[in-house]
């Protein structure tokens, strides 16, 4: 499978485990993952953050093994959920941070090109979240969207 804006294909050998059982060297319960995972998104901490801390702090390999959820699920489930999806956001503030180049050289004619390629991907996963977790009438607009950030 090639990946989207290049001709090359991807070549992560990163797998996850397959085992669906907790390792025996994981020492938080799932009690303890849970009250983790509620102070960390009290803290601010974005889904991804939050993820990698658990695993190279805390020694928690997956959340979804330990808990039998999902961290979203879970942040879902305390409430601590945010109001747009984190790889949107991201995506949204690379190209607020694009444009703000782009003001400033004008003839950067290969952060354009990037620009364009970031934009499509935002209306792709815009297309995808429409409906469920963003309104059915939301668009992407470079100037609410760097309100929506803000």
């Amino acid at each position: 499978m090639a990946r989207l804006h290049t001709r090359k294909r991807g070549r992560s050998s990163s797998k996850k485990p397959r085992s669906n059982a907790a390792k025996a060297w994981v020492r938080l319960s799932k009690e303890e993952v849970y009250e983790l995972v509620k102070k960390l998104a009290k803290e601010g901490k974005t889904d991804a953050q939050i993820g990698l801390l658990l695993r190279d702090v805390y020694a928690v390999p997956s959340v979804r093994v330990v808990t039998g959820k999902s961290l979203t699920a879970i942040l879902a489930e305390l409430k601590l959920s945010r109001e747009y999806p984190s790889d949107l956001l991201d995506l949204i503030r690379r190209a607020i941070k694009m444009r703000k180049h782009l003001a400033a050289n004008k003839r950067d004619t290969s952060n354009r090109c990037e620009l364009s390629r970031v934009e499509a991907k935002i209306k792709r996963l815009v297309r995808y979240y429409r409906g469920n977790k963003l309104p059915a009438d939301w668009k992407y607009a470079p100037e609410t969207a760097a309100l929506l950030v803000k």
